[in-house]
């Protein structure tokens, strides 16, 4: 059971005990990532995540490294469309000094000029390193083509240019505004009972902010095509198709529809692209949620010669589906892989965290595992062909990163 208590300053925090664990992962989410960026500042969340592990007032870089590394811990940090979350994992005996190093770094980051230089360089580095994966940055070029100009757009590193505008006041200025109480939640998940709540609260119930949340600007779905050329090996094709938002009643039907399109190693697009005409290593699809929109997406990477027929091959899996459906052998395999996953997820503090965390912060909800297996139980065939039609009723984006043509 989660328990859920909210600060006077309106932070948030969301517990859950498991007894049977030695573990605990404290997490700090905060309700704001690429999409809360301008055109200017496009970056400036990852580049914050970054400077978080870069000293505080008492604490030097490698004090803080070595803080989590003395106690056998594990702590990170990721950037997303519209969240930034901190964590730790630690064993139980060690969750007080985990949260103290936390809340030092969200409240006591010096922003070190010297230090913001050397880490621009690094995630310099980070953005030459994502140019050079044609696989993952083609999803970068997809969310272009399907977004535009809107912030959903954006690609969460940002730009060489945007990184090196910043400043320690940017940094500043952005925490202000973003890292409201309102926009923050402190999530636990292990071996630990609801009086830690208290002690949460000791460090991150009382600070104010007279920022407000800014209304956030539905995008419109773009049925846009890029293409991009580039020394590469392969092909890689991205299509996007409009998705449902966080919370949509028919998100368990969409999770099954799409694990029986491309989400396992028995979908349709793995068994008929990969297996029985060997046209890809790499195949798959997904559905990327977010709060008022979201985006199906099917990738594969082939030869630039077998790019024609990859592409025909995909269009006919995907008829397929609006045309006939599942059939009953796929929506019930589905259904129990989606609850097998589900459970087996319960047995990490981490993805305990995660998922508390990010259910408190998009949705403000939390549902028990009866409740969640009751509503895949409830998914049918006419749920199916409901989401099939909502996700492919209108014409896909498209990206494409194609070799470079030898003259």
């Amino acid at each position: 059971m989660v328990e859920k208590h909210t600060s006077n300053n309106g932070l948030r925090i969301v517990l859950e005990n498991i007894p049977a664990v030695r573990s605990v992962t404290i997490g700090i989410w905060i309700l704001t990532g690429s999409r809360n960026e301008s055109e200017g500042t496009n970056g400036i969340s990852h580049f914050l995540e970054h400077m978080f592990f870069k000293g505080t007032i008492k604490r030097s870089p490698q004090d803080i490294a070595e803080a989590f590394d003395a106690i056998g811990g594990q702590v990170n940090a990721f950037t997303s469309k519209e969240y930034t979350c901190f964590y730790a994992k630690v064993i139980d005996t060690h969750k007080e000094y985990a949260l103290e190093i936390l809340a030092d770094m969200f409240f006591n980051s010096t922003f070190d000029e010297e230090e913001m230089e050397r880490e621009k360089k690094v995630v310099l580095e980070e953005i030459k390193m994502y140019e050079d994966t044609p696989d993952d940055i083609v999803h970068d070029i997809l969310a272009r083509a399907s977004y535009g100009d809107h912030p959903l757009g954006y690609p969460i590193l940002g730009s060489e240019e945007q990184l090196l505008s910043f400043k320690p006041n940017s940094l500043r200025e952005y925490i202000k505004e973003s890292y409201t109480p309102q926009n923050v939640v402190v999530s636990v998940a292990g071996n630990v009972d609801e009086s830690f709540i208290k002690t949460v609260e000791g460090y991150f119930g009382n600070y104010e902010s007279d920022s407000e949340r800014v209304k956030l600007k539905k995008p419109a779905f773009l049925a846009n095509n890029i293409e991009r050329n580039k020394d590469t090996e392969q092909a890689h094709l991205c299509l996007g198709y409009n998705g449902l938002a966080v919370g949509n009643e028919d998100m368990y039907s969409l999770i099954i529809m799409n694990n029986v399109l491309g989400g396992s190693m028995s979908s349709r697009l793995f068994q008929e692209v990969r297996e029985k005409q060997g046209l890809a290593y790499a195949v798959f699809s997904y559905h990327a949620s977010f709060q008022d929109s979201g985006m199906l997406t099917i990738y594969a990477g082939t030869g630039k010669e077998q790019l024609p027929q990859l592409q025909d091959t995909i269009n006919q899996t995907v008829e397929k589906l609006i045309n006939n459906g599942l059939t009953d052998k796929e929506l019930k395999n589905s259904k129990e892989q989606l609850k097998g996953n589900l459970m087996l997820s319960l047995e990490s503090t981490s993805s305990r965290m995660s998922r508390n965390g990010r259910n408190e912060l998009l949705l403000n909800r939390h549902r028990s595992l009866d409740e969640m297996i009751q509503e895949i139980d409830a998914v049918n065939h006419e749920k199916i062909q409901k989401v099939i039609e909502t996700i492919f009723e209108q014409s896909p984006s498209s990206a494409l990163i194609a070799p470079k043509t030898t003259s």
